[in-house]
């Protein structure tokens, strides 16, 4: 595989795709293009090879990056009965080439509690899940979390992020009634990282608070962007469900 190759392919997929260069992953599906193929060898990153194909890095949205990973982890829960360590996720991508590597999941999901507790809040609004709720509340910290949600007649419904990209900060929220967490509408870079989750009924009325309460350190005005200081990260992550 040549870095010309590549290059080329980005190219000509971007050309079908109304001129918009394709995220890696589905890059990977339209060419055969595996990652290994590029990463480290060419390129650090999937958007390094976009710019040089003369691109613009396509921007990805946070929630379908967390469901797709989710989508990954829920059944390699169920085959080992418990969140698989990295020895175990590195062989799983041996095996499965559509796989993000091990450090993708700490990455955009968070510590392994927070992962747990995406994983619950993904798994209650679908049947079937039961199994992989049960193994994930079975994690401390999470199933003490959990418990905070099941008072009768209340529902968690979603959750409000602090992501950062470059030395800024983003809140944002979404909404997981009934269907699949991709209607966070709001494009984050492909740079951004997680910082942060609350869980949340009301997760209109929490971005709100939070937009709010650090309003003076707005990047621009009404953006989601803000300037925050170790405080302002450090009150945010002291809130697990509001």
């Amino acid at each position: 595989m040549t870095k010309d190759h590549i290059l080329s392919e980005i190219k000509r997929t971007a050309v079908a795709n109304g001129d918009k260069a394709l995220g890696w992953r589905v890059f990977f599906q339209e060419t055969g293009i595996k990652e290994c193929d590029w990463k480290g060898k060419f390129w650090a990153r999937w958007s390094d090879a976009v710019l040089q194909a003369g691109y613009s890095p396509n921007e990805m949205s946070s929630a379908y990056e967390e469901d797709y990973l989710i989508e990954k982890l829920v059944p390699l829960i169920r085959k080992y009965g418990r969140f698989p360590v990295i020895a175990e996720l590195r062989l799983e991508t041996r095996l499965d080439q559509t796989l993000p590597n091990d450090k993708t999941f700490s990455e955009r999901l968070g510590s392994k509690s927070e992962r747990a507790l995406k994983v619950i809040s993904y798994c209650r609004v679908r049947d079937g899940l039961e199994d992989v709720i049960a193994i994930c509340e079975a994690i401390p910290e999470a199933k003490t979390i959990a418990a905070e949600s099941d008072i009768p007649g209340e529902v968690v419904i979603g959750f409000v992020y602090l992501m950062k990209a470059g030395k800024f900060y983003k809140i944002g929220r979404s909404n997981a009634a009934g269907r699949r967490e991709r209607e966070l509408q709001i494009q984050l870079p492909e740079a951004a990282k997680h910082v942060h989750v609350i869980r949340t009924d009301d997760p209109v009325g929490i971005e709100a608070y939070w937009h709010n309460r650090f309003a003076a350190k707005r990047v621009r005005k009404d953006a989601e962007w803000f300037d925050l200081d170790s405080s302002d990260i450090a009150a945010f992550r002291r809130r697990k469900f509001m």
